[in-house]
């Protein structure tokens, strides 16, 4: 029981980071926030003609996702007054507002740094960059997360957390790409 519980535990966890990671693709699909619809690195190059981030990473993109944390966040404090979700909370939610913007913005910030490096290596957007597609937004989220929660975060929750966000994010990319979601399955 020890095992499943660490693994529920670091997926209910992140939950907020996950739907953070989601969150751009589906204000896309949705059309919101078209207004700050550009892109972060404004269309800027290296002087290799590389860009920054590429211009699928949008300011509507980042906003989107750190509000989809918080959103998240407060749904787990909600949860939280039932046994079950209690039983696999690592903390008691009563600071939702800055646990969500934590895991939302670091979230959205590893993913932009994966997507910076692949810009670097000429991997387009899009295509594969395994497993860095699958870890990006789960390590920036502890990144984020850590200074403050420190005390709850430990080795096997967060090696758990990417394990099981390997596999979770392939299933779920899948899932989208059949349902029309998503472009690609990764």
């Amino acid at each position: 029981m020890g095992l499943i519980l660490l693994i529920l535990q670091s997926i209910y966890f992140i939950v907020p980071a996950y739907f953070a990671n989601m969150a751009p693709v589906i204000a896309k699909k949705l059309k919101i926030l078209q207004e700050v619809n550009k892109p972060i690195d404004m269309n800027t190059k290296f002087d290799d003609g590389k860009p920054i981030f590429g211009k699928h990473k949008t300011y509507r993109g980042f906003i989107v996702a750190i509000i989809m944390g918080i959103i998240f966040a407060y749904l787990q404090m909600f949860l939280y007054r039932f046994s079950f979700f209690r039983s696999i909370s690592i903390t008691d939610y009563s600071s939702a507002l800055s646990l969500g913007f934590l895991l939302g913005f670091g979230a959205i910030t590893g993913d932009l740094m994966k997507s910076f490096f692949k810009r670097r290596l000429n991997i387009k957007s899009g295509k594969k960059f395994i497993p860095f597609d699958q870890a990006d937004f789960v390590l920036g989220a502890y990144i984020f997360i850590l200074p403050f929660y420190s005390r709850i975060i430990t080795w096997p929750l967060f090696l758990s957390s990417i394990i099981a966000s390997f596999f979770l994010h392939i299933i779920v990319n899948h899932i989208s790409f059949y349902l029309g979601i998503r472009k690609e399955k990764w």
